[in-house]
């Protein structure tokens, strides 16, 4: 088995019933089925800048890692480290604090009076952005693709997202400027492309996103 380490990179024999046993000696496997690849959990990044070449290529095994490795610390941060609940839609996504949640830092007790004079301390303002140089290409295996955090946090799930485009119409929006590189872009159809661009909501207050 390969054993990536801060220190080096060791090849190794080594011999275990079940993954679990991994986790519990501080080993992450790259695989859970049959796993040839392991990092240790006080992996740090290492090269050697003189002979590069003589490091082993463990990029994929790494990137998979990591990407599970996220998805771990993401759901123990939001309490679901040692709980067998699944995290449902915007569960792995953070509120804003400051903000008025009702039943949390807004009294639902309805003593509180709502007036004009005191309106503007329970509106909530929101401001969009969006990002049109992002492009999501179809993926070549879809069969292959494992969906770790689908609409659990501040992106939408697959599934409310290819029904709105079976809903939604094109719309080619005219030009009322010369040139304009966004609406240009907007207009192009890209027929390799699952998405393009990607769209946020934030917080007008405290610019902390929503989901």
């Amino acid at each position: 088995m390969v054993i990536i380490d801060k220190s080096r990179v060791h090849r190794l024999e080594v011999q275990c019933c079940h993954y679990i046993e991994m986790f519990q000696h501080g080993f992450f496997p790259a695989s859970f089925n049959r796993p040839k690849t392991a990092f240790t959990f006080r992996l740090w990044r290492m090269t050697l800048s003189m002979f590069p070449h003589l490091i082993p290529d463990q990029y994929r095994e790494l990137m998979r890692v990591a990407q599970q490795w996220r998805q771990l610390k993401t759901m123990k941060w939001h309490g679901f480290g040692h709980c067998s609940n699944d995290p449902k839609a915007g569960n792995l996504a953070l509120f804003c604090p400051a903000c008025h949640q009702p039943g949390i830092n807004i009294s639902m007790s309805g003593a509180e009076s709502f007036d004009e004079t005191s309106s503007w301390k329970y509106t909530q303002s929101f401001v969009m952005d969006e990002n049109f140089k992002a492009e999501h290409l179809h993926p070549i295996k879809p069969h292959d693709e494992v969906w770790l955090s689908d609409g659990l946090g501040f992106m939408v799930g697959k599934d409310r997202y290819k029904l709105h485009l079976a809903e939604a119409s094109d719309m080619v929006e005219n030009l009322s400027c010369n040139n304009h590189w966004a609406i240009n872009q907007a207009n192009v159809v890209w027929h390799k492309l699952e998405s393009m661009g990607i769209g946020g909501v934030a917080c007008a207050r405290h610019d902390c996103f929503t989901c």
